[in-house]
């Protein structure tokens, strides 16, 4: 990877600029606006955001006042924990393009596995949610599709009525939290690992082993963990709302960490906590 503009291929073709934006906790309105701006101006060409991030009118507003061509930004979004199920899907879906101001959606995933709602059905939930998917993908409204925050106990039930496997999970991923078993499953299926949170959620900014890399490669905290998770061989997620901070991030292709520092950073378990069991959470 050499630039913001180089992508990964996802299993059907398509492809996916290798770092993309983040939007979460994002506000929506004037901030959202201008740091979704101020990314598109800084180089990125792959937006992140969800219908539950609550900013997807501020993302679309940005990308069609960024002067930037439609096809060249690379848009995702994910279906919210209430609407699963075939029918809310669908209906969700035209919200989020509404709110967007699309014609298509890049990639579409389901936000959560085991929402508390759907707790007791969650196979025929995602099951009936997929279907929708399938159909707008087949349909040419979305061209790739996938999930976030699944791990292989909830892809395989999926993948039992799927006639298109996903092409992406969005998990966390960063420093001392790989999630080595989910990754290794979606390897194996040919599922690209985007990781959000990258900079996990800003703790990793106390940590004395990525101070003391930051000193070794003369480069930010933020742009070690960022190469790192290129190395990886993720696609990661980094999020900023300050203009400085968004360029900066951009600045991570002059640079390459050795191998023994790649596997040194992977090692520091749980040093900014670990992700959320999806089978557990409140939401």
């Amino acid at each position: 990877m050499k630039s913001l503009t180089d992508s990964y291929e996802l299993s059907n073709g398509v492809k996916i600029p290798c770092v993309g934006f983040g939007t979460w906790q994002t506000p929506d309105g004037e901030v959202a606006v201008s740091s979704v701006k101020a990314a598109i101006a800084a180089g990125y060409r792959h937006i992140d955001t969800a219908q539950g991030y609550g900013n997807e009118e501020s993302v679309g507003k940005a990308i069609k006042e960024s002067g930037v061509k439609r096809e060249e930004i690379f848009v995702t979004s994910k279906l919210t924990n209430s609407e699963h199920g075939y029918e809310k899907t669908l209906a969700a879906f035209e919200g989020t393009m509404k709110k967007l101001g699309l014609e298509y959606l890049d990639l579409f995933l389901i936000h959560w596995p085991n929402p508390k709602a759907f707790r007791s059905n969650w196979k025929e939930a995602n099951a009936g949610t997929w279907k929708a998917f399938e159909e707008l993908y087949k349909a040419g409204r979305i061209r790739a599709i996938g999930i976030s925050n699944f791990h292989q106990r909830h892809i395989e039930p999926l993948l039992e009525t799927a006639t298109v496997a996903p092409q992406v999970n969005q998990i966390r991923l960063c420093p001392g939290d790989t999630q080595d078993e989910v990754v290794e499953y979606c390897r194996k299926q040919h599922i690209l690992l985007e990781a959000y949170s990258p900079l996990g959620v800003g703790k990793i900014f106390e940590i004395p082993q990525m101070r003391e890399l930051a000193g070794k490669y003369g480069r930010s905290i933020a742009r070690i963990c960022i190469r790192w998770s290129l190395q990886m061989g993720f696609l990661p997620l980094p999020k900023s709302v300050t203009p400085e901070r968004i360029r900066e991030n951009t600045q991570v292709f002059d640079f390459e960490l050795s191998p023994e520092d790649v596997k040194l950073i992977a090692g520091l378990k749980g040093c900014v906590g670990y992700s959320k069991d999806p089978d557990t959470t409140e939401f």
